[in-house]
This record gives C-alpha cells, sequence and structure tokens, in this order.
C-alpha cells in the first residue's frame, strides 16, 4: 500500500511541473505576441513615414501605405485580442498615424527649404465642387505655381493677400504658410503611435489573463 502511495505522489509531481511548465510557455508565446504586434505598429508608421520622404510629391503612394500598414497592424492586434473596442480605438489611432506620416515629410520640407512669399490671389478657378485652383501673383509677377484647395469651402478670394511657402526644387505643392505646420504633424504620428502601444499591451495583458483563466477551468474540470 505505501509503495501506491508514492507512486501517486509522484504522479501529482509530474502534473504540478507540466502545469507550471505549460503557464511558463503560454507567457512566452503571449510576449512573443504582444512583442510582434509592437513591432509592427512601430514599423508601419516608420516606414511610411519614410516612404512620405522619398515620394515627396505624390501623396498617393505614403496614403496607400500607410492604409496597407494600419490595416495589418489592426488584424494582428484582432489576432492578439479578440475584442471590438480595441479595433475601433485602433482605427482612429490609425488616422493619426496616417495623417501624420504622410504629412510630415512635405511640411517638414517646406519649413527647411521653402521659399516664403506675400502673393496677391488674382484668379480663382473652380475644377469641381471640392476643389479649386487659385493663381498668385508675387513681387515680381504671377507665379507659374498655382494653389490649389481640396475642400467645398476653400475660405480664399481674388483680391486676398496671404504668406506662402513655395519649394524651390517644385516638388512640394505651395501651401500658405499658417497651414503648415511640420511638428503639429508630427505630434499626430506620435500621438497615434503612443495610442497604438497602449492598446497592443493592453490587449496583450487581457489576452494573458484570459489564457490563464482558460487554463484554470480546464484543470478545475480535469481534477473534478
Amino acid at each position: 500500500m505505501d509503495a501506491v502511495h508514492i507512486r501517486g505522489g509522484g504522479g501529482s509531481g509530474s502534473g504540478a511541473s507540466a502545469g507550471r511548465t505549460d503557464k511558463a510557455s503560454s507567457r512566452r508565446a503571449g510576449l512573443i505576441g504582444t512583442a510582434v504586434v509592437l513591432v509592427i505598429g512601430w514599423v508601419a508608421a516608420a516606414g511610411n513615414t519614410g516612404i512620405a520622404y522619398a515620394t515627396l510629391g505624390t501623396d498617393w503612394i505614403p496614403v496607400a501605405t500607410g492604409c496597407v500598414g494600419g490595416f495589418v497592424f489592426v488584424i494582428a492586434l484582432h489576432l492578439l485580442h479578440e475584442v471590438l473596442w480595441t479595433l475601433l480605438l485602433a482605427a482612429a489611432a490609425g488616422v493619426l498615424v496616417l495623417v501624420g506620416s504622410v504629412q510630415y515629410a512635405p511640411e517638414a520640407a517646406l519649413e527647411r527649404r521653402g521659399i516664403r512669399e506675400q502673393v496677391t490671389i488674382v484668379e480663382h478657378k473652380a475644377i469641381s465642387r471640392s476643389s479649386h485652383e487659385f493663381t498668385l501673383r508675387g513681387p515680381d509677377g504671377r507665379l507659374d505655381e498655382t494653389l490649389t484647395y481640396d475642400g467645398a469651402s476653400p475660405g480664399h478670394e481674388v483680391g486676398d493677400r496671404l504668406e506662402i511657402l513655395r519649394d524651390p526644387e517644385r516638388v512640394v505643392p505651395l501651401e500658405p504658410a499658417a497651414d503648415v505646420d511640420a511638428s503639429g504633424q508630427l505630434g499626430s504620428l506620435i500621438t497615434g503611435v503612443g495610442v497604438w502601444t497602449a492598446l497592443t499591451l493592453i490587449a496583450g495583458r487581457r489576452a494573458h489573463v484570459r489564457r490563464r483563466r482558460a487554463a484554470a477551468l480546464a484543470g478545475g474540470a480535469l481534477v473534478g
């Protein structure tokens, strides 16, 4: 009878050891999953900012790649922790990341090398209801480059005077100086990435707690 008791105790010890091993493996897998999602978000934001620098003047390229990167991050976050509210917040933060990563490069280029001029609007052409083009006259006469505005209400009229920043290399379209705010775009990018990071850490933690509860319930059922 004593021998039987000793074998039973050994089996219990093996089971406890296996349980600890499973918990360690689960925790390690959770940490790896969280790290992978973090890297995806950071690479998507930084990579798209780099793409915007490399493709100055062609905004559609970083817009497209930014949408793809944001979508990949949201899917990865969903796989980490399947909760709707994290996806909604991640998508909202993704808008900040997209706008910041796309707009930071051209606005930084204008701030760095742009020529500041006082101009007068001499002609307004409505290309469509949501697109307007303004011809400008500077100190040396009419500018070859026009000011474009995408939206229904441009807020500018013929005769208005405004200060602009124009790119001497003609790569980045000119903009009203008041609208150029590279630091604001960088702040939008950093805020969006910060929200992504916080959501990933929260999702990783909640997923780990959920796995522990599921394992505990499974262990209780086996014991029962």
